[in-house]
């Protein structure tokens, strides 16, 4: 029978086989990365660290994190330049909705699929079968 569940467990899915993005209508993407890297900025007060704890450079941090604040009607983060109290990142109140509201949405869509992923998991084969 095609849809009986082979023994071996995989009742517990691994948190990264279902990625959350959103392609919005005015075609920017809202996807774990940039999710990611608001909760960083957040936590670390720095584009730069937020990029270096993501293994990116911060030039490539800097691009993402611009791209964030012209995806929506307001800006996610606030930059403050550098000199003698340094510079720093903070997330805007939008920025701080759009990270809760992004982490609630990701979790939403795993709890989801959770029963549908166990299935898939318990049905694939130990290993990928070459062609024949």
């Amino acid at each position: 029978m095609a849809d009986t569940v082979p023994s071996h467990d995989n009742s517990h899915p691994a948190p990264d086989k279902v990625l959350f993005r959103i392609d919005l209508e005015n075609g920017a993407r809202l996807g774990p990365g940039k999710v990611q890297l608001l909760q960083l900025i957040g936590q670390h007060g720095s584009i730069r660290a937020a990029g270096a704890a993501l293994g990116m450079s911060y030039r490539r941090a800097w691009l993402l994190a611009d791209e964030i604040n012209r995806m929506f009607r307001e800006p996610s983060i606030a930059t403050r330049h550098g000199g003698k109290s340094g510079g720093g990142a903070v997330l805007t109140p939008f920025g701080e909705a759009l990270l809760i509201r992004a982490q609630m949405m990701d979790v939403k869509i795993r709890s989801t699929l959770a029963e549908d992923l166990t299935w898939l998991e318990a049905m694939a084969a130990d290993r990928i079968m070459p062609p024949e």
